[in-house]
């Protein structure tokens, strides 16, 4: 990764969803800075905290492939499963199992999702669950969840899953059943820590192995 490009990713403006952490942050400060020495406590840790919301909470742009058919990664992170499961039964996708690609968000990772490919969502299911470590394969079952059913132009289906993790405890999703969106476009983040399962369409092989490093919305995981 270049200089400019690294810069560009740390210095990014914070996605909505930081604003209150920021603001409160930026209310301990100024109250710990006028309160005459008492609460210089109050500021350096509002100062700190201040500055880990900007770090977690930024939104860089990102540039989707040109190619045709390309479905990139909806989330960045670490690839630490890929597998052949059926889709969550919440979404009522069937049965018949698919190449599952799991990505692992550490605190240090932009938590903003993206859209894997152009397509509208046919469907929104959350399910309540467990906060288990999100780098486990059963997280995927047992942790807490909100699933998307996408519809593709050509009609094949795909489903994407904003997974909380160990010390996540929101997941925010901003689509709506029936919105189109493009790829890599922003649809929702997760906060403090957790993963996102990409669903292929069946017949869809991913082209990524395990342990590799993906850029949320230009990363390709698989070609239609």
């Amino acid at each position: 990764m270049s200089l400019i490009r690294s810069l560009k990713l740390v210095l990014s403006p914070p996605h909505p969803a930081g604003r209150p952490f920021l603001a409160g942050a930026g209310v301990a400060a100024l109250a710990g800075a006028l309160s005459g020495g008492r609460l210089r406590w109050l500021r350096t840790g509002g100062v700190l905290f201040g500055g880990f919301c900007l770090y977690f909470f930024r939104d860089p742009e990102r540039t989707a492939p040109s190619r045709p058919g390309a479905v990139v990664a909806p989330a960045d992170g670490r690839i630490v499963s890929i597998m052949q499961v059926p889709p969550p039964p919440e979404l009522g996708m069937g049965s018949e199992p698919r190449w599952r690609v799991a990505i692992f968000l550490s605190v240090l990772d932009v938590h903003v999702n993206r859209m894997p490919i152009t397509a509208t969502v046919t469907r929104i299911a959350y399910h309540e669950g467990q906060f288990l470590n999100a780098s486990l394969d059963k997280a995927s079952d047992e942790n807490e969840r909100n699933a998307l059913a996408l519809k593709l132009a050509d009609g094949r289906d795909m489903a994407v899953v904003q997974i909380a993790g160990l010390i996540a405890r929101r997941i925010l999703c901003d689509a709506r059943e029936g919105d189109d969106f493009i790829t890599g476009e922003r649809f929702g983040i997760i906060r403090f820590g957790s993963r996102t399962d990409l669903y292929l369409p069946p017949g869809v092989e991913p082209l990524v192995s395990v342990g590799q490093t993906m850029i949320g919305g230009e990363s390709v995981i698989a070609q239609l």
